[in-house]
């Protein structure tokens, strides 16, 4: 009785493919998450980063502590943030930020000389805005509007 053979079939196995597939999809949230993170300027974290600077100004002002203001600052390549000996910083990606009394007209861009921001010992705001609103406009790809109040609150959105 003679034995016969199949001819050997060329390919790839299953556990093979398999194994491409998923390490094409590791390889691809890995780039696309690094792309977007590198890439991306958030108005986001623009606001996050004003509320945690006022907020440390609010409670050093509480406190009774000489650094009791905000300094904010546009330099050619961020956006900074600085309150009671701390610096926060965001990149621009080509955006600027300007800012007006709400209630008035004109806006009025913040330079990297900064714009103080003091507050009083019940944390509102200080001369020279007592009892006004602060309106901040960040402009680039599209228009973002955030609004400081006096009472130290920062939400985004055009000042009431």
């Amino acid at each position: 009785m003679a034995k016969q053979f199949a001819a050997k079939a060329s390919g790839f196995t299953l556990v093979e493919l398999v194994m491409v597939i998923i390490l094409i999809g590791v390889l691809s949230a890995l780039g696309v998450g690094l792309f977007a993170r590198s890439s991306a300027f958030s108005p986001l974290l623009v606001t996050q980063q004003l509320a945690s600077a006022t907020l440390l100004a609010q409670q050093a002002a509480l406190a009774g502590n000489p650094s009791n203001s905000v300094v904010i600052r546009q330099t050619p390549n961020a956006f900074e943030f600085e309150a009671a000996d701390s610096l926060f910083s965001i990149r621009r990606e080509g955006a600027n930020m300007a800012y007006q009394v709400a209630g008035q007209s004109g806006l009025t861009a913040i330079s990297s000389g900064g714009l103080p921001i003091n507050f009083d010992p019940m944390g509102r705001l200080a001369a020279p805005f007592n009892g006004q609103n602060l309106q901040f406009q960040i402009s680039g790809d599209s228009d973002f509007t955030l609004c400081l109040s006096s009472l130290g609150a920062v939400y985004q959105g055009p000042c009431a």
